[in-house]
């Protein structure tokens, strides 16, 4: 059995949404953020950085003891090559996959959680702040967007993890950021068109709705 340790963002999702799609039983482990339940120190025995999302499979690839798991883009790649779906084994399309999955880990997400903390979270607004993180994640979206004009899914025609990794921050964009990034999302059709694909997915739309609190 796998224990997904999460909580409502879009970085928790990549994970649920994964869960979904492989229609393999696991349990779920709220962490409340908003409690700092990620600094408990039960949770530091799973995730050492004090964030989710986390797992512990009890029967991991290999054998051998439950292996705690904690980074989204590893866990993704983890669940893909146990159970052998939604990332290829080999040639063009896997390192494409890798690719847009570290994109995002080390792009899309970075930049739209720092706009949304500086842009709606927070009280006191920084107009530098926010200027430079919303230019930041026009430029991004733009990336998206001329890529999806080329291939249907991000790493060609197959979908994969790397669309399970974009998805619930593209997400974020249109209902968290909306204000913000209103603008340079109606600017984008070919990633409008994604969205609506992936969106349609009955997997994703069960995995964008855990945990439900």
């Amino acid at each position: 059995m796998i224990t997904l340790y999460t909580w409502t963002t879009p970085n928790g999702r990549k994970i649920s949404t994964m869960l979904e799609e492989l229609g393999i039983p696991y349990q779920i482990r709220t962490i409340n953020l908003g409690q700092n339940e990620q600094f408990s120190p039960e949770f530091l025995k799973v995730s050492p950085n004090n964030k989710i999302p986390a797992i512990v499979d009890d029967e991991p690839l290999g054998g051998g003891e439950p292996l705690a798991i904690f980074e989204s883009g590893a866990i993704l790649t983890y669940l893909a090559e146990k159970y052998g779906q939604f990332l290829p084994q080999s040639g063009a399309e896997r390192y494409k996959t890798l690719e847009w999955l570290n994109w995002q880990m080390g792009g899309l997400g970075p930049m739209l959680g720092q706009l949304g903390f500086f842009a709606v979270r927070s009280s006191e607004k920084s107009p530098l702040a926010i200027d430079r993180f919303t230019e930041e994640s026009d430029r991004l979206l733009n990336v998206l967007d001329r890529r999806l004009s080329k291939a249907t899914y991000l790493a060609g025609d197959a979908y994969t993890i790397a669309d399970m990794a974009v998805y619930p921050w593209v997400y974020a964009a249109t209902t968290f950021l909306k204000d913000v990034l209103a603008s340079s999302l109606a600017s984008k059709p070919a990633l409008a068109r994604w969205l609506v694909l992936v969106g349609s997915r009955p997997a994703v739309q069960r995995g964008m709705q855990i945990p439900q609190i």
